[in-house]
Order: C-alpha cells, then structure tokens, then sequence
C-alpha cells in the first residue's frame, strides 16, 4: 500500500513539475523575449516543447526519464511559447486588446474540453509511446507559427550607462527592466494577483473527489470540464467588454475575483449536483474573465515596451501560489476527512487579493520624462494609460521626413485617420499634418477642433 502511494505520487509529480516549469520560467521567457524577439523566443519554445514530447515517448517505463523530457524540457518550452503569445497581439491591436486576448487564451478552454476524451482514446487504442508521438506532431505547429510573428514595437533600448553603478547592476540592467518595478500600480497588480491565486486552483484539482464523497455515482469530471467550457465564453464576452469606453479592466479583473472566491466557499453547501454544476459553469465564467484581462491591464500599466516582461515575472510570481494550493488543500482534507474547511479557506484569498488591488487607484506612476511642452492646457482622454506615453511628440523630423513613432502617435490621436495606403491624401495635407505634429500651439488647436467634430 506504500509503494502504491509512492507511485502515484512520483507519477503526478511529473505533471506538476511541467506546470511549475512553465509558470516558473516565465521571467526568462520575458527576459529572453526582448533580447532576441519574439519570434526566435517562441521558434526555440516551439522546438523544446516538440522535442520533449518526442523523446518522452522513448522512456514511457522511467519516471525519472520523465522528470525531465516532461517535466522540465516541455515546461521550458510552454514557457517561452506562452508568453510572446500575449504579447505579440499588443503589437497589432489596441482598441480591441481585449476582445483578441479573450479568442487567443480561448483555445485552451476549448483543448480542456476536448483533449481528455481524445487523450484517453488515443493511449487506449495506440499506447502512450504513440500518444506522446502524436502531441510532438501537434507541438511542432508552435515552430511554424513562430515563423509568422512580425514583431512591430522596437525592443527596449539598452539600459543608460551612469557613472558609479556597479558591474552586477548594469549587468541585471541589460537584461531586466527595472522601469516596470518603479511603477507602483504594476507592483500592487503582481503581488495582488499571486495572493489570489493561492486558492484560485483548489476547485480544479479537489473537484473528483469532491463529487465522489458527496454525489457518488455521478459524473465526476463533469464540473471540470463546466468549469473550461463556460471560461472559453467567459474570455470572449469579457474580453469585448473589457474594450468598451469608460469600462475600468482591474475593476473588471477584481469582480471576477469576487465571484470566484465566493463561489468557492458556497461549494460545500451545495445540496444536489445540478447546484453544484450550476456553480462550476458560473465559475468558469468568471475564470474567463480574469484570465482574458492579463495582457490588456498589463499594456496599460507598463506600455508595450515593458509588457512582455511584465506578463512574463507576472506569471512567475504565480507559480508559488498556484503549485502550493491543491497540497495544502490536501493535506487539510487529510485531517478532517471534509472539503467543507479547505474549500471556505481556499475561497478566501481571492477575495483578499480583490481588495489589496483597490490599493492601484490611490497610487499614481509618474509620467514619461518627455512630454510636450505647451503652455495651455492640453485635452487628454479619459483613460491615459502608458501605451499614449511611449512615442512622445517632440522628437524633431529627421532628414526632412517625419519620424515613425510620431506618426504612430498622430494617427492614434485622431488627426490622421487615413489609411496607411495613401489613396486619397494630397501632398498638401501631409505637409499640414507634419507641421502640426512640430508645432505644440498647432497641434493642440488641431486637437481641440477634432475632439469638437470639426476636423
């Protein structure tokens, strides 16, 4: 009977372990990201994840084998995939960040649902050595789309050599950004999010067991797969809402913390398994929505240039929390032989970390060193985040012609909504919109005359 549980303990370690890996390595996904692309980040990630699911199918008999084809080569790999997946959409869109961030991590709802059943055709059917055959070939996709990522943002320049800084810090300063840990909001964001997290999984993992000491005889797996079918929604409606005016995303992020850390604590109340499925599709909702606000809260808190590794230490910092939950959890349930007190327990961190990140509204970063001098004051939207204070415009025209970033910047502002092919634009109104974009009294009576419908 030991031996028994030591084996089924060595065994789910190796899942653990790929999950830890790729939460954990996230940072240098990050870190590798913007020293050397996106693309060449997520071709390596693509050809790791490949690789370990290849060799995986050679040593089906060894545990120890696994540990690292498994656990640590496709961890790895699913780390430097994952996140230059978020932060290449960032790169294309702006107004409906939110709704595209909502489709891309949809897909995985959509695999959580489906993958189980065709996993446990496949080993039943070919055996596990063909089973991991098989996801190599469907791993090896990541290569060929790493292929099509074009990068639009420039990488981060290189970090200011100061006098009297020491050779470790430069050499940190090279490859991390240390420009998104002055921002205050990003620090409260990172450490609330982790905190909530310490008992977001515990509904994941208990969830069979749960249903086999309350509602024996039904289907165990049922929640779960409510649970990743009602997040898929979740994404793609939360994600539209989240690119509506006015509409605040940490707000949006801290209500879905809410729900779910109050839906976990009304599990062990639940007195019939239709409640209880009518809780799990409910939860997956509002899993899809924290989920789906990830990349659009990190872009407007540290910009595009500082998102990827925002997203990457970010995802890091959840590793911890999210790899501690489900033992302790156990471990409690080993004690009171009940659900009853790991799953009010494990409801309250989510509703903590929902509080701490009020903290976000009362603290305010200060903005961009290179702002536009003007002596009247200037009319601002309503929600500046950082993306507006990355390409400034009071750089001067370079060989007579107008610098890229700032015609980024006047088209987002609304002066120049043309389309980049030039059909209809005049020599003449390039040359206006030039002049504007050099001239701060210009550029702020332009802008006055759009925001009033008359341009």
């Amino acid at each position: 009977m030991l031996f028994f549980r030591f084996f089924l303990f060595s065994t789910a370690l190796v899942g653990s372990l790929t999950i830890g890996t790729t939460f954990l390595l996230s940072p240098v996904s990050g870190i590798l990201t913007d020293k050397i692309g996106l693309r060449r980040t997520t071709f390596i990630g693509g050809l790791l994840t490949c690789s370990g699911m290849f060799l995986s199918s050679f040593f089906t008999h060894s545990v120890t084998a696994l540990y690292f084809t498994y656990g640590i080569m496709f961890g790895l790999g699913a780390a430097l995939a994952y996140t230059p997946s978020l932060a290449i959409l960032g790169h294309y869109f702006k107004r409906y960040l939110g709704l595209v961030n909502g489709v891309v991590t949809a897909g995985s709802s959509v695999f959580t649902a489906i993958m189980p059943v065709c996993l446990k055709y496949l080993v039943e059917h070919t055996g596990l050595a063909t089973s991991f055959r098989i996801l190599a070939i469907i791993s090896s996709f990541v290569i060929f789309c790493a292929l099509l990522y074009k990068p639009l943002q420039p990488p981060p320049p290189p970090p200011k050599v100061k006098p009297g800084r020491s050779a470790i810090n430069t050499f940190l300063r090279s490859f991390i950004n240390f420009d998104n840990w002055k921002k205050r909001k990003y620090i409260i964001w990172a450490v609330s999010i982790p905190i909530a997290l310490f008992g977001y999984f515990v509904p994941y993992v208990h969830m069979g067991k749960f249903v086999q000491d309350n509602f024996p005889g039904e289907g165990e797996n049922l929640p779960v797969m409510c649970i990743g079918i009602t997040s898929g929604l979740g994404r793609l409606i939360f994600g539209f809402i989240a690119d509506m005016p006015r509409v605040n995303r940490v707000l949006l992020q801290q209500m879905s913390f809410v729900f779910i850390g109050t839906l976990t604590m009304c599990l062990p109340a639940t007195g019939s398994f239709p409640l209880l499925l009518a809780i799990a599709l409910a939860m997956g909702l509002f899993d899809g929505c924290f989920i789906s606000l990830l990349g659009p809260i990190a872009y407007d808190i540290c910009g595009p240039r500082g998102a990827t590794q925002a997203i990457g230490f970010l995802l890091g910092m959840c590793s911890l929390p999210l790899t501690l939950g489900p033992p302790v959890a156990g471990m409690l349930y080993d004690q009171t032989g009940s659900y009853k007190l790991p799953f009010i327990l494990a409801g309250i961190p989510p509703l903590f970390g929902a509080s701490t990140m009020f903290l976000i509204r009362c603290v305010k970063d200060d903005d961009s060193p290179q702002q536009t001098m003007v002596t009247e004051p200037k009319l601002e939207p309503l929600a500046h985040t950082a993306w507006d204070c990355e390409n400034p415009t009071d750089g001067k025209p370079l060989n007579g012609q107008l610098h890229h970033e700032r015609r980024a910047t006047l088209a987002s502002s609304g002066i120049n909504a043309k389309s980049p092919l030039l059909t209809h634009a005049s020599v003449s109104s390039l040359i206006l919109e030039a002049y504007i974009a050099d001239n701060p009294v210009f550029r702020l009576y332009a802008e006055r005359k759009y925001c009033y419908g008359i341009l």
